[in-house]
C-alpha cells in the first residue's frame, strides 16, 4: 500500500499528474491531492475556482481505481508548507508534482512553487514534466 500526496493548481496540472498515477497504482494505495492558496483570505474567487476544478479531476480520474481524498487549503501559507502538512499527516511514501520548463530570469522573478518543494522535501518525489 503506498501513498501519493499530488500537488496541483489547475485541471491541466491534474490531467498530467493522474496520467503519471494511473499507470503505477495499485487498487490498495491513496491519493491525497493538495491545491494551497497562498492568498488566504484575499484569494480571488477566480483561483478558489480553479483550485477546486483541479482537485475534481483528480477524484473523476483516480476515484474508481483508488481511495482519493482532495484538499482545498486557503490559510495563507505557502503551497509548500501545506502540501508537507498533509504530506506529514498521512504519513506519505511519495509526493508527485508537476514542472514547466522556466528560463533562468522566470525562476528568479517568480519562484515556484515546484522547485521549493524539491528544495525543502524529505520526501521521494515523482516530478512530472507538464507541458
Amino acid at each position: 500500500m503506498q501513498t501519493f500526496v499530488l500537488a496541483t493548481n489547475s485541471e491541466t496540472v491534474s490531467e498530467t499528474l493522474c496520467s503519471y498515477l494511473e499507470t503505477v497504482l495499485d487498487p490498495d494505495d491513496s491519493v491525497y491531492a493538495v491545491n494551497s492558496q497562498p492568498g488566504g483570505d484575499s484569494t480571488p474567487q477566480e483561483q478558489i475556482d480553479t483550485g477546486k476544478a483541479a482537485l475534481e479531476v483528480v477524484s473523476e480520474r483516480l476515484g474508481d481505481q483508488v481511495s482519493v481524498e482532495t484538499y482545498q487549503i486557503i490559510r495563507g501559507n505557502s503551497p509548500a508548507e501545506d502540501i508537507f502538512d498533509i504530506a506529514e499527516e498521512v504519513n506519505a511514501d511519495e509526493l508527485v508534482i508537476g514542472v514547466r520548463k522556466r528560463s533562468q530570469t522566470d525562476r528568479l522573478i517568480f519562484g515556484s512553487v515546484a522547485q521549493d518543494i524539491m528544495r525543502q522535501s524529505d520526501y521521494p518525489m515523482r516530478v512530472v514534466p507538464r507541458e
